[in-house]
């Protein structure tokens, strides 16, 4: 519960500008968007690990693919992102060597223009990151007791390791630039649809923070950024106050499965089972337009726990839906939905030795953990309750609190090795969740 107050003190916090100008005509306007782009990052000391071997360096560039939200109070934005940036894998004998973090940032800015349909923004991030850098075969072990029998097939290394559990996301992360976007209208809708571009750099404040096994990965989390992508807006000059609203917040889920079938394969080779049902960190942008309701959720389910004495072991699924849904009832405040969404869902485990080497030997005796990974297409339909409390008498935006209960359907195997694990993932779920919405 830490990390979300945290965030909706800071998202208070840079929003009392605009409080304080309550007096002033109130122009609003709030979107959700998703991104991909691209750009660099110079693992030099790694590099410098392969030159004095002959090797060839790892390629600089990584990729991004991100979910964001943007609210606007007169010219004062609040925003929230969510990425992921993965490098090219760069091989060596049968091994790929690659990384991919992940961020969580709060966007604040100012528009340097006035409401229309083109907006150019000026804005500071803050957040979180993980990281997660691994020299792994190219190919996937296809048996799961072959491989419990034998998982040191290359090293994992993890800072902020997030296949524990979302709340383990840490370190002090930064970004600025610029956000410019396009609006183009939907005939006879009130949401536009909204092109964007970002530019900008992106850096970790702190050195030293994202050192692993004697090498410093700082440059995993920074470089110049360019980035384009598309999304929902709700412009102030289509903006119906009580029925268009996008609103953005936070899901702590429950989940009712335990991995048996898993834990009786563990059991069987001598490890410890994984204790407890999952639960999950999220996060859902949702919108409404006259009762319909669109939005994403993402979400990181996550078991954990020691394998024997020597290696941990994780479970760890992430999900990212697509919803559609109807609000049905509504009283003030109080309003009921239901919503279907479609999505994609990944299982991954990891059996990782406790202790390794600093570089570089790590890099030369190479063996020490084990992935197996499976994903596909999960669907979720779900009721949702929720309770809007208006924060000031301008009603300038509502703190959103609301439950929901749904059920899960893996809609493939997702195998590990050759055990499926969809009962695994199908199920019912709760999730109680907080947030705001202009």
């Amino acid at each position: 519960m830490t990390l979300i107050r945290g965030y909706f003190f800071l998202f208070i916090f840079f929003i009392s500008p605009v409080i304080l100008k309550a007096q002033e005509q109130i122009n609003k306007r709030s979107s959700l968007y998703g991104f991909t782009g691209f750009s660099g990052a110079n693992l030099r000391q790694f590099n410098e690990m392969l030159s004095e071997r002959g090797l060839s360096s790892m390629q600089n560039r990584y990729r991004s693919y991100g979910l964001g939200y943007q609210a606007r109070i007169n010219d004062f934005l609040v925003g929230f992102e969510l990425s992921q940036h993965q490098s090219k894998a760069s091989d060596f004998d049968d091994f790929e060597i690659r990384y991919r973090t992940s961020r969580a940032l709060f966007n604040v800015g100012y528009s340097l223009t006035e409401e229309g349909k083109f907006q150019l923004i000026h804005y500071m991030s803050l957040g979180v990151g993980y990281l997660n850098f691994e020299m792994l075969p190219a190919k996937n072990n296809q048996n799961l007791e072959t491989f419990l029998l034998e998982p040191k097939e290359g090293f994992i290394l993890r800072e902020n390791n997030i296949h524990r559990g979302t709340k383990y996301f840490g370190d002090f992360l930064t970004e600025i630039g610029f956000h410019l976007s396009y609006d183009f209208d939907l005939p006879g809708r009130k949401e536009a649809v909204e092109i964007i571009a970002k530019a900008g750099y992106s850096f970790s404040p702190f050195e030293g923070k994202w050192q692993m096994n004697g090498l410093s990965f700082d440059n995993t989390q920074a470089g110049a950024f360019l980035r384009v992508g598309a999304g929902i807006s709700l412009p102030d000059r289509n903006f119906f106050y009580k029925d268009a609203s996008i609103g953005v917040s936070f899901i702590r889920g429950i989940h009712f499965r335990k991995p048996d079938a898993f834990n009786s394969e563990l059991i069987k080779l001598g490890y410890s089972p994984l204790e407890g049902k999952p639960s999950n960190w999220g996060l859902r942008i949702l919108g409404e337009t006259d009762g319909l309701l669109y939005g994403i959720d993402v979400f990181n389910s996550a078991l954990e726990g020691q394998a024997n004495s020597f290696q941990s072991q994780t479970l760890n699924s992430l999900r990212i839906y697509g919803n559609a849904g109807v609000k049905f009832f509504q009283l003030k405040n109080f309003a009921i939905g239901a919503m279907g969404g479609i999505g994609y869902g990944n299982i991954r485990y990891t059996l990782s030795q406790i202790e390794k080497p600093d570089f570089p030997e790590l890099f030369e005796q190479r063996n020490f953990d084990g992935y197996l990974r499976s994903s596909g297409l999960m669907a979720k339909p779900e009721v949702i309750f929720e309770y809007g409390i208006p924060i000031t008498k301008r009603n300038l935006f509502d703190v959103v609190l609301s439950a929901s209960a749904g059920y899960e359907l893996a809609l493939g195997n997702y195998r590990l090795g050759e055990l499926s694990m969809a009962k695994f993932l199908s199920g019912p779920m709760v999730g109680f969740s907080v947030g705001v919405r202009p």
